[in-house]
């Protein structure tokens, strides 16, 4: 499937490129398009959480960086659980640099706050240290 509107993404990130700014565009419910949104002219692609960011990391290359995908019901669920989805997501993403952990959509409404600190939380603490330097 072709992306249908990658001719009016294109140009909007090339007008703002000049700013000299990180660009990244989230194509929502675009696992089909992301070979074509690549090619967008965006630093980074954001990946919802129903595509696996290792084959979205092998559909667009090494030259964007991806950001997601934790799905936003697992901050309802508990911490354990919520720790498992984290580390996948973590494994998914794997150890090339490129990867700006994040949801892989919006926050619900009713999320509790202290949900989304213990992620903070545990994303830092378990990716100390990678690619520093």
């Amino acid at each position: 499937m072709r992306h249908p509107a990658l001719p009016a993404v294109q140009r909007t990130l090339a007008g703002v490129k000049e700013l000299g700014i990180p660009l990244i565009y989230f194509p929502n419910h675009g696992a089909t398009l992301m070979a074509d949104a690549a090619t967008a002219g965006a630093h980074v692609l954001g990946v919802d959480w129903r595509l696996p960011l290792s084959t979205a990391r092998e559909i667009v290359g090494p030259a964007v960086a991806v950001q997601g995908n934790l799905d936003p019901a697992a901050l309802f669920a508990p911490r354990e659980e919520l720790g498992r989805q984290i580390r996948r997501v973590l494994a998914e993403a794997g150890n090339e640099p490129g990867h700006i952990f994040n949801l892989g959509h919006g926050i619900e409404r009713h999320t509790e706050p202290d949900a989304l600190a213990w992620l903070v939380d545990r994303v830092h603490e378990w990716t100390e240290g990678i690619h520093a330097g």
